[in-house]
């Protein structure tokens, strides 16, 4: 059903749809890929501090964040972007660099967002598909484009590439944008912001919803060349000056300071996820290599939308994709050692 005051912008949109975020509290939540673990301590002191502030407006640049980030990252603060959430920073770079006259080239099967993106900003693009065990082949990338993306790791699957196979895409993509979304990076991949200095069509989209666990709080950043930066900054403040709050910056800057806490529960979340594969291994699932905090796998007995709706019976929440090549898979978020327990109780009722 559509308004008859509705744009032809509005009419055509198929929108991104965000995984479940139920009422209950009881649910043993496993779809969306938060992080089973409280952010650290000191965000939270943090944000108390900057409580007598909110009357005030917020920096508009975040420059104490963006710098804590150019610190963190050995890069000077005119390589740092900051946005509202990474999908923010997304938005952002497809309006401000992949916006061209050549095709922007992405996976068929990834983030969800990126073809709604070109629907909103009229940017045309080109699915390439995944190799036959879900792999990204980089050698199909080899071809005119008005900019690259992809996630790495990949999502929904989870399986990542090597720095060095990157390396060897930008060496040979030196006229457009080549865009790495690592959102889930910190569980287990290789990042390549190393590579930023050597090539400066290279940039980086990375969030604090996920390895530091704010996704409440909703910050996300891009770091690349200040050339890359200066456009996502022309397209911010013709959009929204002040699009990151008071609370959000100093929490996320006290998290980024956190590293300590942030490798322990990392490095949890890591942990938990290699016994739940084997888990679902010992039940019969093909798990796909996974360098998130998540798993992709499916069962070769058993309907993945069944399975879902019984988990679901069962008050676990997992998420099921409805789309070609990945129908009898579940995505299956990595939560506490108590959540995984309760999860494969569940299974094998269904299973057994």
């Amino acid at each position: 059903m559509t308004s008859r005051y509705w744009s032809d912008v509005a009419r055509e949109l198929s929108p991104y749809v965000p995984g479940e975020q139920p009422k209950l509290g009881s649910l043993i939540k496993l779809n969306t890929n938060e992080n089973p673990y409280p952010p650290s301590p000191q965000v939270s002191a943090a944000i108390s501090e900057e409580l007598t502030r909110l009357r005030l407006y917020p920096d508009p640049n975040s420059e104490r964040l963006r710098e804590g980030l150019a610190r963190h990252f050995k890069l000077s603060v005119d390589q740092v972007f900051v946005g509202n959430g990474s999908d923010e920073v997304l938005a952002h770079v497809f309006l401000g660099l992949l916006a061209q006259d050549e095709p922007v080239l992405f996976p068929d099967i990834t983030y969800s967002f990126y073809p709604a993106y070109c629907a909103l900003y009229g940017v045309d693009y080109e699915e390439i598909p995944l190799s036959e065990d879900f792999e990204i082949r980089l050698s199909d990338y080899r071809r005119l484009n008005g900019g690259i993306i992809f996630p790495n790791p990949n999502a929904p699957t989870g399986r990542a590439l090597s720095r060095e196979s990157i390396r060897g895409l930008l060496e040979h993509n030196t006229e457009s944008v080549v865009v790495i979304d690592e959102a889930y990076v910190d569980f287990g991949a290789e990042s390549v912001v190393e590579l930023i200095s050597e090539f400066p069509n290279l940039l980086v989209v990375q969030t604090l919803s996920k390895s530091r666990a704010l996704a409440g709080l909703r910050v996300g950043y891009a770091l690349g060349d200040a050339d890359l930066i200066e456009a996502l900054d022309r397209v911010k403040n013709s959009f929204n000056s002040y699009p990151v709050d008071r609370l959000a910056q100093a929490g996320a800057l006290a998290a980024i300071e956190d590293q300590a806490y942030f490798e322990e529960k990392r490095l949890a979340v890591m942990a938990t996820r290699d016994r739940l594969v084997a888990d679902l291994q010992g039940l019969g699932f093909e798990v796909l290599p996974s360098a998130a905090n998540f798993v992709f796998a499916r069962h070769p007995e058993h309907d993945a939308n069944d399975l879902q709706q019984g988990l679901r019976a069962r008050r676990v929440l997992v998420r099921h994709f409805d789309a070609t090549r990945i129908d009898q898979f579940l995505r299956i978020s990595v939560g506490t050692e108590e959540d995984s327990a309760a999860l494969m109780v569940a299974l094998r009722e269904l299973i057994g």
